[in-house]
């Protein structure tokens, strides 16, 4: 009898997007080294598959545009300092992968280029079709736009197969799982659908442009060890959201 063959991933190209509180751990602040390790170490598994990995990092573990702004702030200052804090998020986590035998590029949509260079597509497009990570950084570049809105332009630029949303909870679910212990996780939603059920699994922009560019998402524990490997083998893994 013939040897197995080894599963092939299901995707080619993906853009993994991180939410700045994933980096905490434990902590109530800041980066947590160890977790970060991780995470590098979760992308590596992948990247040796074969699969071409960009990221979107957030910055809310730094901090907050939105929070700045209830508190007094311009919003537009606001905004920018949320940027900055996605670019030391960006420099942490692709340090993490460099050790870990990637290579990896921090590209910024805003100006600084003493600290990493400036977001330009065939450079990136050159990047991933050399086998590099490519971290986007500082969202889209203008305020009042999230960074899960820069994952869905930067996936549908770079032509990504799939928008990963890295969380701390493994999918969608009919209700808050912490506090309705029936709830039950979504396998599979359409556009419509997560639409019509208000499920907020984006913000809006960004589920508009995914929906509009046939672009899937799929929402996933990035806590789970294993987790992204099994989502980027087509495995029953979080929640998919597919045109």
């Amino acid at each position: 009898m013939p040897p197995d063959t080894a599963a092939e991933p299901a995707y080619s190209r993906v853009m993994l997007k991180i939410s700045g509180e994933a980096l905490m751990g434990g902590l109530g602040y800041g980066l947590h080294p160890p977790t970060v390790e991780r995470i590098a170490r979760e992308v590596k598994t992948v990247h040796e598959m074969g699969v071409e990995i960009c990221m979107v990092i957030g910055g809310g573990n730094i901090f907050r545009g939105l929070q700045g702004s209830a508190q007094g702030m311009e919003r537009t200052t606001a905004d920018y300092m949320g940027m900055l804090a996605t670019v030391m998020n960006a420099l942490a986590l692709a340090d993490a992968m460099d050790k870990q035998g990637l290579t990896a590029r921090v590209m910024s949509a805003i100006g600084i280029e003493q600290v990493v260079e400036p977001y330009v597509r065939p450079k990136a497009l050159q990047y991933l079709e050399e086998g590099k990570v490519v971290v986007f950084a500082a969202g889209t570049g203008n305020p009042f736009f999230t960074t899960d809105t820069a994952a869905a332009l930067r996936g549908a630029e770079i032509g990504a197969e799939v928008v990963l949303k890295a969380t701390k909870v493994d999918g969608v679910y009919t209700a808050d799982p912490m506090k309705d212990p029936s709830a039950t996780r979504y396998a599979k939603l359409t556009f419509d659908e997560a639409m019509s059920r208000n499920l907020g699994i984006l913000d809006a922009t960004a589920f508009a442009l995914c929906r509009d560019q046939k672009l899937p998402i799929r929402v996933f524990s990035i806590v789970k060890h294993g987790a992204l490997k099994r989502v980027v083998m087509g495995e029953d893994e979080g929640t998919l959201v597919y045109a």
